[in-house]
């Protein structure tokens, strides 16, 4: 099957750019003033604020600046707060007309964006990967696809929309706009069907949302 009648059919087992194209295009996740919106998570100070902080410690902790690959990096409104502590700083997201916009509104000389899907094409080389709520929108085959890839990084640095208290991990879902959590499930990298070998793992940043909505997680991976 050719890749025309592959994405023609109901089966299309690739569903990610056309379901993120689409979420941007009819303003899913909210935002309508705004030409390209990535959700109330990448806007929400109460949300937002924490995780720059506790990024850029890590990041400051250096004596030489990373290369960090932002994989996932959606409106930038979040990556834009720490480009200035990083060598080399690769915005990276699957929507091209997202791309486009961040290269036209953000300018820094350490600062460039690739438009890839990160379950399918060879990511950019780095010493940090932030992977910020994207894995979550992701089947578990694409999550296993990216998992494997993030083993080029020395650190990667994987938030995580999740249930509140106990919950069962990697429910398997159809990539797009919605998460684990609406099966009362989320993502756990290190254990099945995705065990994920890292060298150590720590908790930066746990903060529980109102309503019971979960709680977002930060865990810094450091990988062999």
């Amino acid at each position: 099957m050719n890749n025309e009648n592959r994405t023609k059919t109901k089966k299309n087992p690739w569903p990610t750019k056309d379901a993120m194209e689409q979420v941007y295009e009819m303003k899913l996740w909210g935002g309508k003033e705004f030409d390209f919106y990535s959700g109330n998570g990448s806007h929400d100070a109460e949300v937002v604020n924490p995780y720059i902080a506790v990024v850029t410690s890590f990041l400051k902790s250096f004596k030489e600046e990373l290369v960090v690959c932002d994989l996932g990096c959606g409106d930038f409104n979040v990556g834009k707060g720490l480009v200035e502590y990083t060598k080399k700083y690769v915005g990276v997201d699957i929507v091209e007309n997202l791309i486009k916009h961040n290269k036209d509104n953000y300018t820094e000389e350490n600062l460039e964006f690739r438009c890839l899907d990160i379950a399918v094409d060879n990511l950019p080389s780095g010493d940090c990967a932030l992977v910020r709520q994207v894995l979550q929108h992701l089947s578990n085959t694409e999550v296993q696809q990216v998992l494997h890839k993030l083993a080029d990084f020395k650190y990667v640095i994987l938030t995580e929309h999740v249930p509140n208290g106990d919950f069962i991990p990697n429910k398997d879902i159809i990539s797009g706009q919605g998460i684990r959590i609406k099966k009362q499930s989320g993502l756990n990298v290190l254990v099945p069907p995705f065990n994920l070998q890292v060298k150590a793992a720590k908790e930066l940043l746990s903060l529980t949302l109102n309503d019971n909505k979960g709680v977002i997680i930060t865990t810094l991976y450091t990988l062999f």
